[in-house]
Order: structure tokens, then sequence, then C-alpha cells
């Protein structure tokens, strides 16, 4: 059996969780099976897509084997993300239907498909992660937070996400404008550049906000940031399966995100919920607290990628009649 992983990953879409979690599959799919990374050559047996754009719908159209594509995005997780969703919604059920097969991350984005009258058979696989790769130490702590002026002993609370409102990019603010106490550290730019949701209003926000917020952008090693992090904040309001979520919950870190249906299905009772930032005062971030959630972190080992893998590579033998 020989795959063929097709997924549009140059320039900032390499730093979207779509990209991150096909790349996590791959790696762990390598030492079972015959699988390869957008190669050009169509002698395969399944081509996987992990993405749709120009290149991936030309290998698609030309491609004769087997074809699935993992729903990373569904127009629902459009709004609130880009500044023009209806220019891009209308192709979902379109190029979907091309497929044999379609991936859901979860079962709320099965559901949604379900509900677009999408025609292939849709089958749901969460995103898995290399749980042993992730582990915090004190040299990455102390380095990141001197290199960005934080305080010994200072909580840091960390979001990783897009700058948009999707991602609760105007509630992250406004909480840390409330907890002065604390530092506010959030990871990640705007990879869709103008076409991100208020792209200049949330430039401008951030230029005004609080001194105890800090912005780096992009950074090569993300492990650093959660290393130097005490609790990650998940404001988003809406997702498919948060690869950053299952990053911090496997560097130990407890998570505080909002009460929606998609996190309660991956992540059940063990994470610390709200439902509007008025809930978030300083008794949330209490560190006896945080401690509590800290050990149930370990809801992440359902997500391991050794298991993702083995469901991805039962699919295919399924597809493909093996």
């Amino acid at each position: 059996m020989k795959v063929n992983f097709i997924v549009e990953d140059s320039g900032p879409l390499k730093y979207l969780g779509c990209a991150t979690a096909a790349k996590n599959l791959f790696y762990e799919l390598s030492k079972k099976i015959d699988v390869s990374w957008n190669d050009k050559s169509f002698d395969y047996d399944v081509a996987h897509f992990h993405t749709f754009g120009p290149r991936s719908m030309l290998y698609a159209k030309r491609f004769q084997g087997k074809k699935i594509i993992t729903a990373h995005s569904t127009p629902s997780l459009n709004t609130g993300n880009l500044a023009f969703p209806r220019a891009v919604n209308w192709l979902y059920i379109p190029i979907y239907n091309t497929f044999d097969h379609i991936i859901a991350v979860s079962e709320k984005c099965r559901k949604e498909l379900i509900d677009l009258h999408c025609k292939p058979e849709i089958s749901t696989i969460y995103n898995g992660i290399d749980v042993e790769k992730n582990t915090p130490t004190r040299t990455k702590r102390e380095k990141f937070r001197k290199e960005h002026g934080i305080e010994k002993g200072k909580t840091v609370v960390l979001t990783v996400a897009q700058r948009t409102p999707r991602k609760g990019i105007y509630d992250f603010l406004e909480v840390a404008k409330r907890l002065p106490q604390f530092c506010f550290l959030w990871i990640g730019g705007f990879p869709y550049k103008l076409f991100s949701k208020d792209y200049t209003k949330v430039k401008r926000a951030i230029d005004q906000c609080s001194k105890n917020t800090i912005f780096p952008g992009f950074i090569e090693d993300i492990t650093d940031a959660y290393s130097a992090a005490d609790v990650f904040f998940m404001p988003s309001y809406a997702e498919g399966h948060s690869i950053v979520m299952l990053e911090a919950l496997s560097m130990g870190l407890p998570l505080i995100a909002r009460d929606i249906e998609e996190f309660r299905e991956a992540f059940d009772d063990n994470l610390l919920y709200f439902r509007n930032i008025e809930e978030l005062d300083e008794k949330k971030f209490d560190k006896k607290t945080l401690d509590v959630y800290r050990k149930k972190s370990d809801v992440v080992l359902n997500y391991t990628i050794e298991k993702m893998a083995q469901d991805h590579t039962k699919l295919y033998e399924k597809i493909i009649d093996l």
C-alpha cells in the first residue's frame, strides 16, 4: 500500500494547525507504511489531502487512485476568521464531493458535513500528537522568559492561535487588561494577512494593548513558549480538533477554555471552562486550582499519534479493499 500526502504547506500556511496535524500523522505513518509527502508522481493507491488549494486540486484532478481528504476546515470555522467567508464557503461542497472519503476531525465537524449534504462516506478520526516528543524544560523556560522580559515567578497565561475574532483575540486582550498581575502571551500572527477578519482593527487593538501582554508572532520552537507558560488559555469560539490544545496538554499545562461543544466532546470535564469573560477573575488562575487541572492534562493520552495512525491505516486498507 502506497499513500501520498498532499498538503498546501508553503509560506505562512506551514504554520496552520492542519499542516502540523498532517506532519504529525505523516511521521508516524512513515514508520509503518510506504508514505510520501507532496510527491508529484501518481503511482499511489491513496492520495490523502489535508488542505485544498491550486496545487492540491490540480493533483486531485489528475490522480486516478482513491482520494481522501481530512476536513480540518469547514464553513463554520471561517466565520470570524476570514474577512469574506462567503467567497470561500461555497467551494466546500463541490470540492469535498470530488473525494472518495472524508475524514472529520470531530463528531461536530462530521455533523456539519452531513448537514452540508456531502456525498462521500464520512469517518471521524481525531488529530493526534506525539506525547513523548513534547517535554517542558527549565532551560527553555528560563531562556524564553529572559528573552521576553518576563519577571521571575510571574504567572504566564499562554494562547497559541491566529489573531482573529473567532480565536477570541478581543477577549484575550480584555482579560489581560482586567488581570494586570499576570503576563498574557499570544503566539501566532495573520497567516491570511489582509484576508483575516478585522485585520486592521485587530492590529490597532494589539497596538493599544495593556503592558502585561506580549505578542512575539510566530516562533520556530513552540515548546519554548509552552515551557515558559503556567497555564494555557483557549478563548476560541469554534474549533475542529485543536492541535495546540493537544500540545499544551502534552506539555503538562492546565487548560482554561471556552465552554463549547467541541471542547466538551474532546476533553470532557478535564478542562477549566468559562462561558463568558466575566467569569475569568483572579480565582480562576489560582495556583491550587491550576494544579488540580494540571493533573487532568493526561486526557491527551486519548489522542496519541500512534492510535490515530492505526485508525488511518485501517481506513486506507478498507478503502482499497486490502
